[in-house]
């Protein structure tokens, strides 16, 4: 039993930076293995973008280690919390999103993390069911199991409070709504990155509280995004998503530098830490062109999350279009420097002469009439990223057919 348990706990923890604790988590792992009752693990998951991306497979695909081991997995959709907004690591109050961005998607999110998660073996549940119940009286009695000394030993809490930054009330519920996530679940482990830690801990207290075991807290690193530099997300546009077309998702991985695809290898790759070293070593000795070794990452990536077939597909596109500098067709460039900010396309798309405004841009692209590289753009909102080199070709209508280069 007890070397059972110990190469379970080595396979869970893999990868992992935070472990509170591992004595408790041993304990449930040997209880569960004794009753036939799986442990019920909870990752929560704010809607706060349209789309998953790469950042959050790296907690997803540890959910999934749980789940292969027979352990309830639970997805929590932070619809409630979302209004909120969680202020982790943030210098000030982050918007608040309307009902309606937070439904919308939440519906993306519920497709799309079937793309890790096994969907028969998943409970995917709404954090609206409990902490909506609770009401005002239920939130203030919650409100009074915690302190806010307590409360203000949180980092960005910290600095904001010291720098005389507002903290608005709002936010100090964040984590108490958090916590009650796990109460409402009765959860035994919660996952979440290294900067959830005070999240996840406020969770354990508050279990307690509520007297209920705590849960194990489990954190899994940080992954950065295409920049190299600050943690991937979607509103600084250094994202991969998992939903995005195969070109995309390809040609973003070769976008990114060759020290940080080995970070990419390990969080994102079911190859195991000294496989990954040894293709470090390859690299590093001479036997393998780092250029190589990227594409075999882009071409895994892309197998995940649209099948072998389109990974190849991709492949042979980029090759043709970015490596061979070849045109689908003799087109007219438009050359474009390279920017850490993202542009609106429809204002690109004015500016460079292929509309003649940028809210006909915008009725165009809602109507499905501009696409990206064969992708169709329909968010009116879109935004080009000018923050890596590359080709695409981009066609307005049925006519206007050009191509962009990004630096180079």
């Amino acid at each position: 039993m007890t070397e059972s348990v110990d190469r379970v706990l080595a396979f869970l923890t893999k990868g992992a930076v935070d472990l509170v604790d591992e004595t408790l988590l041993r304990k449930k792992l040997e209880r569960s293995a004794a009753t036939g009752k799986p442990l019920t693990v909870k990752a929560g998951f704010d809607p706060s973008a349209p789309d998953l991306h790469l950042g959050h497979t790296v907690v997803l695909r540890k959910m999934k280690h749980f789940q292969d081991l027979g352990h309830t997995v639970v997805f929590v959709i932070g619809d409630f919390t979302g209004l909120i907004g969680d202020p982790t690591g943030k210098k000030a109050t982050r918007p608040q999103l309307t009902r309606e961005q937070v439904e919308e998607n939440a519906q993306t999110y519920r497709k799309q993390v079937f793309k890790i998660l096994d969907r028969e073996k998943t409970v995917i549940r709404f954090n609206s069911e409990w902490l909506s119940a609770l009401g005002a009286e239920g939130f203030i009695r919650l409100a009074g199991k915690y302190t806010l000394a307590r409360m203000l030993e949180r980092d960005d809490f910290k600095t904001r409070f010291t720098h005389q930054q507002p903290i608005h009330i709002h936010e100090l519920l964040y984590p108490l709504a958090q916590a009650y996530d796990s109460v409402a679940l009765q959860a035994d482990v919660e996952l979440g990155g290294t900067d959830q830690l005070f999240n996840l801990l406020v969770g354990r207290e508050i279990q307690r509280e509520y007297g209920q075991e705590e849960q194990v807290v489990l954190t899994v690193p940080l992954l950065e995004g295409t920049d190299g530099k600050e943690k991937m997300s979607k509103s600084l546009g250094n994202y991969i998503g998992i939903h995005e077309s195969p070109d995309q998702i390809y040609g973003k991985v070769m976008s990114i530098s060759d020290e940080m695809m080995w970070r990419y290898y390990l969080l994102c790759t079911d190859l195991e830490p000294f496989e990954v070293e040894a293709l470090r070593r390859e690299v590093s000795l001479g036997a393998l062109h780092p250029m190589e070794a990227k594409r075999r990452l882009a071409f895994t990536l892309v197998g995940y999350y649209h099948g072998e077939e389109a990974a190849r597909a991709a492949a042979d596109h980029f090759q043709r279009v970015f490596s061979r500098r070849e045109e689908p067709e003799k087109m007219e460039e438009i050359r474009l420097p390279l920017s850490p900010e993202p542009v609106p396309l429809a204002r690109l798309l004015f500016e460079q002469g292929l509309v003649s405004s940028a809210s006909e841009a915008r009725r165009l692209i809602s109507q499905g009439g501009v696409s990206l590289d064969g992708e169709k753009v329909t968010d009116p909102q879109a935004r080009f990223d000018l923050g890596r080199e590359g080709c695409y070709v981009v066609k307005v209508g049925k006519l206007v057919r050009r191509r962009l280069v990004v630096g180079g």
